[in-house]
């Protein structure tokens, strides 16, 4: 049993860990959280480290992406073989700490998501909706030692929730200020974006997804250098392009950015078959590849300040945007987004520039998470996710 305990501890150490829609690896991180004394907490990365997939396992992940390709038994052995690979990241993070796991109170854990429909649909007489993350807890707990909190998701889906955007309640922890408005654009796989008003409640944060964040440019440099490269490193190929109008304003008449909040999107969305269909446009316009990433890295700066004016401006108008992911370390993309918004006032800044890490951000959420389910504390924000009410997420596995 952990030496660390939740029991009149104002300092403890949590790990978390990440797997995006990108399928790039496992982010894990190490903080210190301390409790103080008007209710509040202070966080400290200690460690962040990046364990990528091998190339076979990230190759079977996207495979479960196809749901005729996703069998049980599949989705049931790579459950438990991520569950192995986050438990050696989550050992490997903590011995760069300087820690013993003995020393960590708890483990949060994103998982994998292979499937997400937040939308209800009928089943039997029953509203269901649904997500599904892989990455056994149980398995993770059992080869560190430390108690594991996993699957955070259905708990607020359960009360009506979409199940994400989840980060959002750890950003207003970490970032809201009194006199400035913040916007939180996280570029994964997928962008999201978290409005922090002024000096907020946690009622007044809102937050949704922006659109596709790397998805779409992954997936046509994937396949415009089949075995070459799998993204834009530094957004190298976009520099050389041009964009393609034509294509830009088709891609820009996608239903779903104009869809009513609360609402979120995934690989279903912007994945394989939405890049079939727009490769199979740019064939026919005898498009270059350079222009193709062009238009795409366009077509992601587009959509978060769309989704800025169509969303947040009137009510919100925002001081700055800071941006994190591995997007922002797209020179160009984060180029096109100053493009966009700083002609409305606001100016646009990587996690980087106030001396924090794109990489380690969406780590650190989940050991906050995990925190807070450890405390039996509600950890959703009913006004971000559409829940019903406040609920705690997570289960737990010792």
């Amino acid at each position: 049993m952990n030496s660390a305990t939740y029991d009149n501890h104002s300092s403890r150490y949590a790990v978390g860990l990440m797997s995006g829609t990108s399928v790039d690896g496992i982010d894990a991180a190490v903080v210190q959280i301390t409790d103080s004394l008007d209710g509040g907490m202070s966080v400290r990365l200690i460690a962040f480290e990046n364990s990528p997939y091998p190339a076979a396992v990230r190759q079977d992940i996207f495979d479960l992406f196809d749901p005729l390709k996703a069998t049980v038994n599949k989705i049931g052995s790579m459950n438990v073989l991520l569950g192995e690979l986050y438990a050696e990241a989550a050992l490997s993070v903590i011995t760069a700490a300087g820690l013993r796991p003995v020393d960590v109170a708890v483990i949060g854990s994103h998982g994998q998501t292979i499937y997400h429909a937040p939308e209800s649909e009928q089943l039997h007489g029953y509203d269901i909706h649904y997500t599904v993350q892989i990455g056994e807890g149980s398995v993770i707990a059992a080869r560190t030692g430390v108690p594991c909190v996993s699957d955070f998701r259905p708990a607020d889906m359960a009360v009506g929730g979409q199940g994400a955007p989840l980060v959002p309640f750890t950003e207003y922890l970490l970032y809201r200020e009194a006199h400035r408005t913040l916007l939180l654009q996280n570029i994964g796989g997928i962008g999201n974006m978290t409005v922090i008003p002024a000096g907020c409640t946690q009622e007044q944060v809102y937050a949704f997804d922006t659109g596709p964040g790397n998805m779409i440019i992954d997936g046509v440099v994937e396949r415009l250098y089949p075995g070459q490269l799998t993204m834009d490193t530094g957004g190298a190929i976009a520099r050389q392009g041009e964009i393609h109008e034509g294509l830009l304003n088709l891609l820009m008449q996608e239903p779903y950015y104009s869809q009513s909040l609360p609402k979120s999107t995934g690989r279903e969305q912007f994945g394989s078959s939405y890049i079939d269909w727009l490769l199979d446009y740019a064939k026919r316009e005898d498009m270059k590849a350079e222009d193709v990433v062009a238009t795409v890295t366009k077509l992601t700066a587009w959509s978060i300040g769309d989704a800025y004016c169509r969303y947040v401006r009137a009510q919100n108008p925002a001081d700055a945007l800071l941006v994190g992911g591995g997007g922002s370390y797209n020179p160009v993309l984060v180029e096109f987004l100053r493009q966009e918004l700083e002609p409305l006032g606001v100016q646009v800044m990587t996690q980087e520039e106030i001396g924090q890490s794109s990489d380690a951000k969406e780590a650190v959420a989940f050991a906050l998470l995990a925190d807070y389910t450890m405390k039996q504390q509600p950890n959703n924000l009913p006004n971000v996710t559409g829940a019903a009410r406040p609920i705690i997420m997570g289960k737990i596995s010792y």
